[in-house]
């Protein structure tokens, strides 16, 4: 009998069974992890720095992928589901007809008890008719100032009845009862408030389902419907996503602050958001329209290789290309010796000529610009702007200017705390001036909201007409009219507009033009935004030939940006 072969190896060994695995939802390593630091930027430039991010606000800030959260707690289906049962129930049991007519006859009773006097007879018959809560309270307070305490409790209570009735009537409007069984008033408010509960919770979990943020979830209002350990686990979760969270921040460049109480922005931070930035702006602009190539100049430059082209007089000889004109010559002679240059066998390399580009951005963060929170969208503008210069054309010269009844030179860590300021006065003529020559005068005393137009556009000029390039330029970010300019050491601040505060300006537009720097305008929307603002931003365009683009605040970013790449291209061009 021939002897056996021996059985193959086993494929394999220990096959481990991995439980709760959803390779459909369980996210993959590969997969981005959530974006902290935008939304941390957005609350600084909200705040100008001084209001703490917290780990809770950060939480709440961040929009997550649902998946990252999958299994961590109660499913918010299920919590869904509790509410609605929860809701489907109350309104199978009660009807809602009953309890309107009991608040409706309550109401008249509580009226009928009231005997208001000769002077508050009209009045207090309009309230009834019409059912005015705030006219029942004007008589409330006229009885109260009598010192008839009768009257006055008897107006309270018929106020009460009122004011029962119309949320009762809100009930019956909202929520359809198919029940049969009545209710009393106090049950039904009772009931409106608990389905009013209900409606919110629902609204927080759908919010909560799409991005994930449990913070937004009123823990203490889904108590009074969830089960104690359901609540434990959601608290888990919440205590979860924060450490997470917090693990993510420290990645990010999020830094704790010393006080361990809340964050602080690190230049890690600033570049990632940066980055971001220019990618969302960039991916809204047609790619047939950005394509974002500069062109080449010929001339003196970094050296490109592979491209030459014919020696020229002028051309340096440190960028001849020797090898290409030995073998020019060579053809030439051929067998020819001693070998002789001539000029048409000389070769240079072509170059690259990056021109550099000097611009000077005026922020406006006068009073006006705190409405619809327009120095927000300037804030984002700028950082962008830096994000932009750094990294694609970092030989570029750039200067930020704080503007308000001032002008001050800000440097890029500083615009995330510029706030707009304060208004401090309000009357609707002002005539001022102040000599701030005197020492006994500080910045500090004189009202900051005023825009001061001519004295940044005079900060920009002196730090544009040092720089090495001919290709210099204004980008005046502002909502209106100057309100403020200075002669001499006088600051004058004039409101409305005055024709003497655009006169200066106007000079010191022409001072800019004479120095060959371009005065680009970019006006945004404003409640108080006037003809007048529109014809002034083209009159300074006109006299130094500029130009002026009119944009909604949002698109802000995307305009400038987009200008500062176009502009560019031209003067390559």
């Amino acid at each position: 009998m021939p002897p056996s072969k021996p059985s193959p190896r086993p494929l394999g060994g220990i096959i481990h069974s991995y439980q709760k695995y959803d390779p459909t939802a369980f996210p993959p390593p590969t997969q981005e992890p959530p974006d902290l630091v935008s939304p941390a930027f957005e609350q600084a430039m909200m705040y100008g720095n001084f209001h703490e991010l917290t780990d809770e606000q950060l939480a709440n800030a961040v929009r997550l992928d649902p998946s990252q959260i999958a299994g961590l707690g109660p499913s918010i289906d299920f919590l869904r589901a509790l509410l609605e049962e929860r809701k489907r129930k109350i309104l199978e049991t009660y009807e809602a007809r009953t309890v309107q007519h009991k608040a409706s006859k309550a109401f008249r009773q509580a009226a009928k008890r009231v005997k208001p006097t000769a002077k508050m007879e009209k009045l207090f018959r309009t309230a009834i008719n019409q059912e005015q809560p705030f006219m029942i309270e004007r008589l409330w307070y006229v009885a109260d100032d009598d010192n008839d305490s009768d009257l006055a409790s008897k107006l309270l209570a018929t106020g009460a009845a009122m004011q029962d009735k119309h949320n009762i009537e809100e009930l019956a409007t909202e929520y359809d009862f198919i029940g049969n069984e009545s209710m009393t008033i106090p049950q039904a408010l009772e009931i409106k408030d608990e389905l009013e509960k209900i409606d919110e919770l629902l609204k927080q979990l759908a919010e909560a389902e799409k991005t994930a943020q449990i913070g937004i979830i009123d823990m203490e209002m889904l108590s009074e419907f969830a089960q104690p350990g359901d609540m434990e686990q959601l608290e888990e979760m919440r205590s979860q996503i924060e450490n997470m969270m917090r693990e993510q921040a420290e990645r990010q460049g999020l830094e704790r602050d010393p006080n361990g109480k809340g964050f602080r922005l690190t230049p890690q931070a600033y570049k990632i958001f940066q980055g971001r930035l220019l990618k969302r702006i960039f991916s809204e602009l047609a790619p047939s329209r950005s394509g974002r190539h500069e062109g080449d100049v010929v001339g003196e430059g970094a050296v490109e290789l592979q491209q030459t082209k014919p020696y020229e007089f002028g051309d340096s000889v440190a960028n001849l290309d020797l090898p290409q004109t030995i073998i020019n010559s060579l053809i030439r002679q051929k067998d020819e010796r001693p070998l002789r240059l001539h000029s048409d066998d000389i070769v240079v390399h072509k170059t690259r000529n990056h021109p550099r580009c000097a611009t000077a951005v005026i922020m406006d963060m006068s009073g006006s610009m705190r409405y619809d929170g327009q120095y927000i969208n300037v804030k984002r503008m700028a950082l962008g702007l830096q994000g932009l210069i750094n990294s694609e054309y970092p030989g570029d010269f750039l200067k930020f200017i704080e503007m308000y009844t001032f002008a001050k030179l800000r440097s890029p860590g500083e615009i995330i705390e510029m706030m707009p300021k304060m208004v401090t006065i309000h009357d609707p003529w002002v005539r001022l001036k102040c000599d701030m020559s005197n020492p006994d005068i500080t910045e500090q005393q004189v009202h900051p909201h005023f825009t001061n137009i001519q004295h940044s556009l005079k900060l920009a000029r002196q730090n544009l007409v040092n720089c090495d390039t001919p290709n210099r330029q204004i980008c005046l970010i502002t909502d209106g009219l100057p309100t403020a300019h200075f002669e001499e050491e006088t600051l004058y601040m004039l409101y409305p507009p005055d024709p003497q505060t655009e006169a200066a300006t106007m000079r010191e537009a022409q001072l800019c033009h004479k120095e060959g720097i371009t005065i680009n305008i970019f006006l945004i929307p404003s409640w108080s935004q006037s003809e007048e603002d529109i014809r002034f931003a083209y009159r300074m365009a006109q006299a130094t030939k500029g130009r002026v683009f009119f944009t909604s605040g949002k698109d802000l970013d995307r305009f400038v940006l987009w200008d500062y790449v176009q502009n560019r291209r031209d003067i390559i061009a």
